[in-house]
């Protein structure tokens, strides 16, 4: 067994055991719900849907208010495939722990965010110039939105640079750049 499967196979461990006691405490009513559509390099497309559940957390600054949230996602991702032959379609499932900053102590309609969470693919992606060695990989984001009708808006539209890669975990590692943009309706 490799030092990269211990460690994967630990992690999740970890994150079973976390998730179980945590289980009790969470409320599996999401607050809102999103879609998405994205561009990346080497002709990748992607489109897809998810949830977003709000955490119970909230610290105010001095000029803004951070706040947290875990969004889970299901997107289709379209790529040439690597002999040129036409393209293959991928299913990602992705669930992202993100905080969101907003200005003027949170009463600005715009925001910030940023997230690092983890992804699987339905196959290793592979482009005619990237190769990934694991259908495992990291899913971050940076992103600037707005929140229609004010900081307390139902509607709200975000663009996203995403990066996904393994970390180094695995070699090849060529990650992927793309930008997404993204809409949320609370509920």
């Amino acid at each position: 067994m490799t030092t990269t499967t211990t460690l994967a196979r630990a992690c999740a461990t970890g994150l079973l055991a976390l998730s179980s006691s945590l289980a009790h405490a969470v409320d599996w009513q999401p607050d809102a719900f999103t879609v998405k559509a994205g561009i990346g390099e080497h002709n990748s497309v992607m489109a897809g849907g998810g949830l977003r559940w709000d955490w119970d957390f909230q610290r105010m600054r001095r000029k803004s208010e951070l706040t947290a949230h875990t969004e889970v996602m299901l997107n289709e991702w379209r790529a040439e495939r690597p002999d040129h032959s036409g393209y293959r379609l991928y299913t990602q499932v992705v669930v992202l722990p993100s905080l969101r900053m907003r200005l003027d102590r949170g009463a600005s309609p715009w925001f910030l965010e940023f997230g690092i969470g983890l992804s699987w693919m339905s196959h290793k992606f592979e482009t005619p110039d990237k190769q990934f060695s694991t259908e495992w990989n990291f899913y971050d984001v940076l992103g600037v939105g707005y929140t229609f009708g004010g900081a307390q808006g139902k509607h709200e539209v975000d663009l996203r640079l995403v990066h996904f890669s393994n970390a180094g975990l695995r070699d090849p590692n060529p990650g992927l750049n793309f930008v997404q943009v993204r809409y949320t309706r609370e509920f």
